[in-house]
């Protein structure tokens, strides 16, 4: 927060640009030096910018335009009243002295600003044209040319900007909104307030939540206020030990640096509620509190049917099979998907048939570098420019939660192409995908799965190197030896004695084409089939899977498996590491031919 502030005076205090958009985590509490409490960030702005030669002023939608001080009340209210008499009050007052039967305005003209400041409570049409007409008055000379009416500048703050000035077509908007729109629109663009002294600054969660007449004005400069870092949290939990009627009574699981880092991702305002609910119970905070906390926080700020958070619970222990997988993970992924260094990995695609086992086998993955992760379920909003505001949330929470694991099932339908025939939308999301892949600020703290079974539908974009396409890896059905090791863990599912090469043999020859998935369906059934017969033999499994019948998606599953062999990036996890060019061919004329029948 505090280099968001400077770079936001810099900006200000060097004439770069005399309006801003401050934007990201601006709804949270943060530290005010002056009252030594966390405040919402209106009142942080207000204190720190209170400095002499400069009046702060405050709006927001459902209160009165506030001042920083009395004293900048009565300045702004005299300057006021100059500028609408013509005269200052040294003037006013001497044209009393020598005609005695001439009114003097200035009274009524006291009585127009009162009620002009009490008429912008809730009317911000009202507001945001009065704020305009003291920025004009702030600037006009007087009349022998000398000074300003108003020797100090203003710098005006219009909290919660997005709603007074929501993005909508103009066709759509009402007539207040349009003005409204019309009065920012003439105030920023106009020459004259550019190169004066005074400042307006807009705050909004993103630049894409307001209107976009108002935001692609080249002079308006928008400054990030990022999420709570460390240290930040790390403050704010010393603060809330020393301040807190009861803070000395708070006590963790492990210390204070251990609930610093658990915390990862949550705001002061969801950090502040983790730490007054262990209060109020009267018991330490435990892990699963703060994972419980976090899951909340993000799946709230980013939408329960956008995100979801994971702890995987199971490791590589528990995943059947996949051995050459599974030492690929140990040799490349694990070492360069948890470092932090040069040599760390954007991610990865995932391509395999349906039921291939590719969520279950890359959380146990993520479970080994206990990272979290979060599951990406529908970034494409149905409202207009909402992608663009879940995405900046996204990057925040991201940026917030450091080490992180980010899937996307399903990558295809997920994200569309950038070609000329994509949808506007499709092509931002997959340019703002591409991009945070990309990013080297995201490098080695983000590790992105792109799964789907339809490896080729991904955008080429995203499937090149230095995005995911520098590693893309298939999840095939087992084979050799990984069959075996699946029949075993079936078998164990229902029978209490190991089988034997004479068992497997038979079992292998009945599960012919069996993916991960129907590993696991039979298992279930013949787990279910022990309890209603405890005394389970190898004649009732045989007759369990006898009485199985696989679905009609063979064809499928096969242009599926020909598809993530083909873009395969690693030789080493192909069914055959010496294959030849000529069988590469053969399975694209394969494709092809299965294409042709209609298999997609």
């Amino acid at each position: 927060m505090s280099q968001s502030l400077k770079e936001a005076a810099r900006i200000l205090n060097s004439g770069l640009s005399r309006s801003l958009v401050l934007s990201g985590n601006v709804h949270d509490l943060h530290f005010d030096r002056e009252s030594k409490a966390y405040q919402p960030l209106g009142r942080v702005l207000s204190s720190a910018w209170s400095v002499p030669g400069i009046h702060v002023l405050v709006y927001e939608l459902n209160g009165p335009i506030r001042f920083a001080s009395e004293a900048s009340r009565a300045a702004i209210k005299e300057a006021w009243v100059d500028w609408k008499c013509g005269l200052t009050a040294d003037e006013r007052a001497l044209e009393g002295l020598t005609d005695l039967t001439k009114k003097n305005p200035a009274s009524a003209v006291e009585a127009e600003f009162e009620k002009n400041i009490m008429s912008a409570v809730g009317n911000p049409t009202v507001a945001l044209e009065l704020l305009r007409q003291l920025c004009l008055c702030s600037r006009t000379e007087q009349s022998d040319g000398g000074r300003t009416y108003l020797p100090d500048n203003l710098l005006i703050l219009v909290e919660a900007a997005d709603l007074l000035l929501p993005d909508a077509p103009i066709h759509s908007m009402s007539r207040a909104d349009r003005h409204r729109v019309s009065v920012i629109f003439d105030w920023v663009s106009d020459p004259e307030f550019q190169n004066a002294g005074d400042s307006l600054v807009l705050i909004a969660e993103s630049p894409s939540l307001l209107h976009h007449r108002i935001v692609r004005l080249p002079v308006l400069v928008t400054v990030n206020v990022p999420g709570v870092d460390a240290e930040g949290r790390a403050e704010f939990l010393a603060w809330f030990r020393a301040e807190h009627p009861r803070g000395d009574e708070l006590k963790t699981w492990a210390t204070d640096e251990s609930l610093v880092a658990a915390t990862a991702g949550l705001s002061i305002h969801a950090l502040r509620q983790l730490l007054i609910g262990a209060l109020y119970d009267g018991r330490a905070v435990q892990p699963e509190d703060v994972m419980a906390e976090v899951a909340r926080f993000i799946e709230r700020e980013l939408g329960e049917d956008v995100v979801e958070f994971k702890r995987p619970s199971h490791t590589l222990k528990d995943v059947v099979g996949f051995t050459r997988l599974k030492a690929f993970f140990q040799d490349e992924l694990l070492p360069r998907f948890g470092s932090t260094g040069k040599d760390a990995l954007p991610g990865a695609a995932v391509g395999g048939p349906i039921g291939a086992g590719k969520s279950f086998v890359f959380e146990a993955l993520a479970a080994e570098l206990d990272f979290p992760v979060l599951v990406l379920k529908n970034i494409r909003s149905q409202w207009f420019g909402q992608t663009d505001v879940l995405f900046e949330r996204l990057r925040r929470t991201l940026v917030a939660l450091g080490k992180v694991m980010i899937f996307v099932d399903e990558a295809d339908t997920q994200f569309g192409g950038v070609g000329p025939d994509a949808h506007t939308t499709e092509r931002r999301l997959t340019g703002k995908i591409q991009a945070m892949i990309a990013d080297p600020a995201l490098r080695g703290k983000v590790v992105w799965l792109l799964m789907t079974a339809r490896i080729h539908l991904l955008s080429p974009d995203l499937r090149r190197p230095g995005r995911v396409g520098e590693l893309i890896l298939p999840v095939l059905d087992p084979a050799g030896e990984d069959r075996r090791d699946f029949l075993r863990w079936v078998i164990r599912g229902g029978l209490q004695s190991e089988a034997d090469d004479a068992t497997l043999d038979r079992l292998d020859a009945l599960t012919e084409g069996y993916s991960a998935a129907a590993f696991a369906g039979l298992r279930s059934s013949i787990v279910a089939a022990g309890v209603r017969k405890p005394d389970l033999d190898l004649e009732d499994v045989v007759a369990i899977i006898q009485d199985q019948l696989p679905p009609d998606i063979e064809a499928t599953r096969r242009y599926q498996t020909l598809q993530a062999i083909v873009n395969c990036t690693r030789r080493s996890l192909l069914p055959d590491p010496t294959v030849s060019k000529e069988t590469r061919e053969g399975w694209r004329q394969e494709i092809a031919a299965l294409e042709r029948s209609g298999i997609r």
